[in-house]
């Protein structure tokens, strides 16, 4: 049986985000402000943002997950985020994608987060 990864003949996983683009880091800072209301980190150190698109036009397409398909703010947190990001200066509009691939795991945190829930 092959894995996704082996699918996709070498293709990542998760796609790269617009890190070279004006905006990044005030779109990082934004995500940033967004918390998931069971664990005390925010959304982007635990490693929901999976990417981080911005057009020429300075539209912005987020993919995120979220910690498991059953998180009780499920239907809610794509649009915490979009709320969160649509005020930065310069952001045109704002797109927020649910995806489940790659599944979420706790190597995704930063080593911020780590130590923050006392895993490091």
């Amino acid at each position: 049986m092959t894995n996704t990864a082996e699918q996709m003949e070498g293709a990542p996983l998760i796609k790269p985000s617009s890190t070279e683009h004006p905006l990044y880091d005030k779109i990082v800072e934004a995500c940033r402000s967004v918390y998931d209301p069971e664990i005390p980190v925010n959304i982007y150190d635990l490693g929901l943002i999976y990417t981080i698109e911005i057009d020429d036009e300075n539209a912005v397409h987020i993919i995120m997950t979220l910690t498991a398909p059953g998180c009780p703010v499920a239907g809610e947190m794509p649009g915490w985020v979009a709320d969160a990001v649509e005020p930065v200066d310069g952001v045109k509009q704002v797109d927020v994608e649910l995806t489940w691939e790659p599944i979420w795991g706790m190597d995704m945190m930063s080593d911020e987060a780590r130590l923050e829930l006392g895993f490091m």
